[in-house]
């Protein structure tokens, strides 16, 4: 329940208190008044306004105050009534005495009209007239107007006539009887009134308990599952649990106290170490699958994707699939995308950070974007323009403004695509070799473009040679593969190749790795492009690595060290190599989870401190290798003299021994 919904229930529960409160004191009062009054006769409270109003006695008493009015009292030369006699009357005239006092404190005159206050006025109308002796009348003149002419003289007379007031000392039953009746009457209505007031409540009450029962009501099963069922529902708890479950996994120290100094007496070899930070799997996407290939996000260091190939003991799945996954995110996927057929390649595209493409088994080349759902957004088709082989290798080449998705399959076909239309490839190139018994075919494994080009480039192939191949004609190449210069060195199919990165202040952009299932890597310089070869030539390894105990599967230069490698192979094991400090054995040797074949290798970034290894069991295990990725100044210059012994043959810089292990033609 929303917050807002939940502060709306608390008003009307406090509303309906109110309501119940108003209720219970109107039925308090209610109570009080029933036991003050008597069981029979009139109430006592309009007893009490027909007193007041009649003037505090009831009729026929003959109670007279101390200041009654005597007529005489005031007016000088005007009898007295009976001697000096007092007018009888309710003892409220002197009351009517004490109102008047408020205007100067004059007495009553008879000459003069009293004031009435709303009570006498209702006595007036209703009492009859009786009157005191019979009127006086004065007659005295003023003064004489001047005379007009013309005008008969007139004379002006002032007659004041001796007024006096009707008193009634005893009110009549009836007229009491009428006041009684119009102000039961008056509480009768005040009565009704209140009555619809507490049916008004009572019914906002009963309407106010049924709206709060209806909101915090339990749900039925069936409501239930259509609520945990419904899109939107399935879209928010996706969502909110991503975001709580990054903070949960995030290895950040909230409460960091940094007033407080580093401690000091550490172990020295701390970061040098190469630590497991983590290992993705969810049961749900990964069961029986095994990774394919792996790479890292260009945009976001925490994201990386990995490509798997089928379930075979779950039909109703898709074949292939793509997870994304998140390093602050560890129990399932960010996302998940599927294919129809088995994912064999996958790659982020430098350029987009929301697109993510994928090589088949079945040729097609898929992309996803990670704002739409699992399916792809855009597809090549099944037919000959494209590829209808398996696609082992794909790269994206050129730049913001201009790039391409180049893929190979193991037809020998190398494709260039535009990002936007997969409809059919921008260029096609068939790589084939006159030197092919059975068929001209190259059967392409693996591929990779040296850094800053985009034409040339070298494909590793199923027989265990190396080939460069052109895209385009350029001076003293044509496009295609080139027939005469033949890399050989490897007795198995080439499983990964790659070009050392252009970093750093010396150029190694020459040199290249391979691993092959001949358990090996081999260092190899690549052919100069302007002087190629006219007649058939065979390129030997620099260098060969034959410390695996298995198939090499993977061999990456790391992105900043110019010395530093690593490989993966199929015993399950993690081997670094840093050629300035040791050509023979590995620097570290690190057996990846359970010892399962590890397929694929991947550095993160430009600094490349962490490693992801794609697992035949389904795992993308996440390797931290601490400070052996920071390279010193010195190791460029290492680098120069241990290439240097390395292609002499000798013990150029004290580290290489006698047995350089150069492989000539081998």
């Amino acid at each position: 329940m929303s917050d807002k919904r939940r502060a709306e229930i608390e008003a009307k529960r406090a509303k309906l208190q109110e309501l119940r409160k108003a209720r219970a004191e109107r039925q308090k009062e209610r109570n009080a008044a029933s036991e003050a009054s008597p069981s029979t006769g009139p109430p006592r409270d309009v007893d009490d306004l027909i007193n007041s109003l009649l003037g505090g006695s009831r009729p026929g008493r003959g109670v007279h105050s101390a200041g009654d009015v005597t007529p005489s009292s005031s007016v000088p030369g005007t009898p007295t009534l009976g001697g000096g006699s007092t007018l009888a009357g309710p003892s409220g005239y002197s009351g009517r005495r004490s109102r008047q006092s408020d205007f100067g404190s004059e007495p009553v005159s008879i000459g003069t009209t009293l004031a009435h206050s709303a009570t006498d006025d209702v006595m007036d109308r209703t009492m009859t007239s009786r009157l005191i002796p019979d009127l006086i009348d004065v007659e005295q003149e003023l003064f004489e107007l001047p005379q007009k002419v013309g005008v008969p003289h007139e004379r002006v007379i002032y007659n004041k006539e001796v007024q006096t007031m009707s008193v009634e000392t005893e009110p009549s039953p009836d007229i009491e009887e009428q006041i009684r009746e119009r102000i039961l009457r008056e509480k009768e209505r005040e009565l009704e009134v209140e009555r619809a007031r507490e049916k008004e409540l009572e019914e906002e009450s009963v309407k106010l308990d049924k709206e709060i029962e209806q909101e915090i009501r339990e749900l039925t099963e069936e409501e239930k599952i259509s609520v945990f069922t419904s899109p939107e529902f399935l879209d928010f708890v996706e969502q909110s649990s991503k975001i709580v479950e990054r903070a949960l996994n995030d290895n950040y120290d909230y409460i960091r106290d940094y007033t407080v100094g580093a401690e000091s007496g550490g172990d020295d070899s701390e970061g040098k170490r190469v630590k497991r930070v983590c290992a993705f799997w969810d049961e749900r996407y990964c069961k029986n699958r095994s990774i394919t290939d792996v790479d890292w996000s260009p945009k976001y260091p925490e994201l990386s994707c990995a490509s798997y190939n089928k379930n075979p003991a779950a039909l109703n799945e898709p074949d292939g699939i793509v997870a994304v996954w998140n390093l602050h995110l560890l129990e399932r996927p960010e996302f998940v995308f599927h294919s129809q057929s088995d994912v064999l390649s996958v790659t982020f595209s430098p350029f987009h950070s929301n697109l993510v493409f994928g090589g088949t088994y079945s040729g097609q080349i898929l992309l996803w974007d990670t704002r739409s759902k699992h399916l792809p957004v855009l597809k090549t088709p099944l037919s000959a323009a494209g590829h209808t082989h398996p696609v082992y290798a794909m790269q994206m080449v050129g730049t913001q403004n201009a790039h391409n998705l180049i893929t190979s399959s193991t037809d020998g076909l190398v494709c260039s695509w535009l990002v936007d239309m997969l409809a059919q490839p921008q260029e096609t190139l068939e790589l084939v070799h006159a030197g092919h018994s059975k068929t001209g075919e190259v059967a392409i494994t693996t591929l990779d473009f040296p850094d800053n080009e985009t034409t040339t480039f070298w494909v590793g192939t199923e027989e265990g040679n190396v080939y460069q191949a052109n895209r385009y004609d350029r001076a003293g190449a044509k496009a295609g593969l080139n027939q005469y210069d033949i890399y050989r060195g490897h007795s198995g199919p080439i499983m990964g190749i790659h070009f050392h990165p252009l970093v750093g202040p010396v150029d190694f952009s020459d040199l290249f790795l391979t691993c092959s299932v001949d358990w090996t890597v081999k260092l190899w310089r690549a052919k100069s492009l302007a002087k190629p070869s006219t007649t058939a030539h065979s390129v030997p390894p620099v260098y060969s690595f034959d410390e695996a105990d298995d198939y090499v599967y993977d061999v990456k230069w790391h992105p900043s060290h110019p010395a530093l490698f690593g490989t993966a192979d199929g015993s399950g094991k993690f081997l670094l190599w840093n050629l300035n400090q040791d050509t023979e054995v590995p620097v570290v040797s690190t057996t990846v989870g359970s010892g399962r074949a590890i397929n694929k290798i991947q550095w993160d970034g430009k600094d490349g401190r962490r490693a992801a290894l794609g697992g035949s069991d389904g795992k993308l295990y996440v390797y931290d290798i601490g400070d052996m990725a920071i390279p010193r100044e010195s190791e460029w210059t290492d680098m120069q003299r241990t290439v240097s012994g390395i292609v002499g043959g000798g013990n150029a810089n004290g580290v290489i021994d006698g047995d350089s292990r150069v492989l000539a033609g081998r």
